[in-house]
């Protein structure tokens, strides 16, 4: 056995090393802003919050393609392996979801320029502003790259190769602190990652013992992909979209809502937070992942209960650790992040401390169901954070024109949304265990 296979089939080291990567992510998330608040007068910085924004729709715009991908791969290698039935996959499939993410990428970068041409997107750095959104784009093939080499026991390999790349994106960001321009600088990072996501691709090619025309064989794998993706699609790709309505819309919302930068910098350190554990969260499944995925397609109902407890108990924990350090030391990383442009009391962080905890439920709830194919049963249990998260603005604002303060109203219905979606989702689990078939 490889040394590869070996770290694989340790869910400990794979847990630890997945957690590296995603504290490596979480860095770059804030460095970003880290950086960009500091180099782009604030009005520029304002309108760079609304490309990330647009960039989080298209990365999110897959609508799913990748978890059914991943779903289909999965259930086919471990067919091969004695366990579980045979699967209907095609290796074709491959190439034309690259083909697909392609085409995506294509036109959100044509609608972006337009924005930017129309005034919609206002900035006297176009440039910059391209560059880094198609920067943003190559996640969906590095999304792809990564569940696909996760369906096949190659975690490790794809985990390696993106902290390699990750390292050398932050240190490329942090250069323009010390004289790099910042365009030069995200251009080499567009170059990076191209290169990086093009050889976790090769991976999967040898892994898979492909031939080269099977991604060039779009013709085969569009019939294929026509026929046996469009019974999940219809659902993955609405329970994406909410998703990414909820967890977006606020920052055009406000933007329209307000022109008080406040509620706007804090919605985008409650988002950056929020994806940090949801980030964590994910990291923690994907190493339980293959133990999970077995467990559920053998029928072994007692194995599945315990594995699921235990992801509760830890996404739980992370939540918790993440929300009490964030009291402590909060307000001092809120300041220097922002550069003093926003302040937060001790009630505003015992408010996103307690929110985690809803969440860390949801998050467990959402990764381990989708893997599963389980996605007419998400997109019902996602329907009430889609509710409260689009709600949250306007009924603040409501609340505003009553002499109720519009961050404090607004904070206050984002926590219930998040408590109350984590108890749904708590219910949702609770039915998974007993849906196991033996």
């Amino acid at each position: 056995m490889s040394i590869v296979a070996r770290l694989e089939g340790s869910a400990r080291i794979l847990a630890l090393v997945k957690l590296a990567n995603v504290a490596l992510a979480m860095l770059w998330g804030f460095a970003v802003t880290y950086v960009f608040v500091r180099l782009l007068p604030i009005q520029e910085f304002r309108a760079f919050l609304l490309l990330v924004a647009f960039g989080n729709f298209t990365v999110s715009a897959e609508l799913g393609l990748t978890s059914i991908a991943y779903n289909r791969l999965r259930r086919h290698w471990l067919a091969a392996r004695g366990e579980g039935e045979a699967s209907d996959f095609r290796p074709e499939e491959l190439g034309v979801l690259v083909a697909l993410l392609g085409g995506l990428t294509l036109t959100a970068t044509l609608a972006m320029i337009g924005a930017i041409l129309l005034g919609i997107i206002s900035t006297q750095y176009p440039w910059l502003f391209v560059l880094f959104f198609l920067t943003a784009c190559l996640n969906l093939f590095a999304t792809l790259a990564k569940r696909a080499l996760a369906a096949v026991d190659r975690n490790m390999l794809w985990e390696g190769l993106d902290m390699a790349r990750r390292l050398v994106l932050l240190s490329l960001l942090v250069a323009t602190l010390v004289g790099l321009n910042l365009t030069v600088s995200v251009l080499l990072q567009l170059l990076v990652s191209f290169s990086a996501i093009g050889m976790a691709l090769l991976l999967l090619h040898r892994r898979m013992a492909l031939r080269a025309g099977h991604w060039f064989a779009l013709r085969v794998g569009g019939g294929h992909v026509r026929r046996h993706y469009l019974a999940d699609f219809g659902a993955s790709a609405a329970l994406t979209v909410s998703e990414v309505v909820a967890y977006n819309a606020p920052y055009f919302l406000i933007a329209l809502a307000t022109h008080d930068p406040r509620p706007l910098l804090l919605f985008d350190f409650l988002f950056k937070v929020s994806r940090s554990i949801s980030a964590l969260v994910r990291a923690m499944i994907e190493a339980a992942l293959p133990r999970l995925t077995s467990a559920w397609y053998r029928g072994d109902a007692a194995r599945f209960r315990q594995l699921l407890l235990r992801a509760v108990i830890a996404g739980g924990g992370m939540a918790l650790a993440i929300g009490i350090a964030l009291i402590v030391f909060g307000r001092v990383l809120v300041l220097s992040l922002f550069d003093g442009k926003l302040i937060v009391d001790r009630v505003d962080l015992a408010g996103i401390a307690l929110l985690l905890l809803g969440l860390s439920i949801t998050c467990v709830s959402v990764y381990v169901q989708a893997a599963l194919g389980r996605f007419r049963l998400l997109l019902r249990q996602s329907l009430p954070f889609l509710a409260g998260s689009v709600l949250s603005v306007p009924l603040a604002a409501l609340a505003a024109r009553n002499g109720v303060s519009f961050t404090e109203a607004f904070s206050l219905l984002l926590l219930m949304t998040f408590l109350g979606t984590g108890m749904l989702h708590a219910f949702a689990l609770c039915r998974l265990t007993q849906s196991v078939k033996a």
